[in-house]
């Protein structure tokens, strides 16, 4: 059986949690529930279960819901690894406090040297607590040593996903 993940980050709470539990399907069912009813106060019951059942992602999907919001940033670059190991380091300060669930940095085919880095968010709130982070502050500055000319940002809200 393939595993599956549900995060926290996905689904709406007054606690802003961060967990991420990743498990084969009745395993996970069970450690999210206990989850739920512990952390979240919920009552272990159907509803709940059949609730967590459709926030279960494959584990190695990168997914967005409707109601996310993306961050779409571009940015040229002679030497792509300054900006790797940029992202690694703040990744790494970050550790659990980001809010951001993945990210793809796609080369434009058109235009040498430059980049788009898609980054998903459950939300508008979870990308600005995101961005207003020291740690985000400090890449934002770092970014501009590692990258030339002026980054672009597109904010934008999902509104509908579709599955091909």
């Amino acid at each position: 059986m393939a595993r599956k993940t549900i995060d926290c980050r996905s689904i709406p709470s007054d606690t802003d949690c961060t967990v991420t539990i990743s498990a084969e399907e009745d395993e996970l069912l069970e450690l999210a529930a206990a989850h739920a009813v512990a952390t979240h106060g919920h009552t272990d019951g159907d509803e709940l279960r059949r609730d967590l059942r459709e926030a279960m992602r494959p584990d190695n999907a990168l997914t967005v819901d409707d109601g996310a919001f993306l961050q779409f940033v571009e940015f040229h670059a002679r030497d792509l690894g300054g900006f790797r190991n940029l992202v690694e380091l703040w990744r790494e300060r970050m550790g659990g406090e980001t809010t951001a669930r993945w990210g793809i940095v796609a080369a434009d085919r058109d235009r040498p040297d430059t980049y788009v880095e898609v980054v998903a968010f459950p939300d508008h709130a979870a990308a600005m607590r995101n961005s207003e982070h020291p740690v985000t502050s400090d890449f934002a500055k770092q970014m501009q040593e590692v990258t030339e000319g002026e980054t672009g940002f597109r904010n934008l809200d999902v509104a509908m996903v579709l599955t091909m």
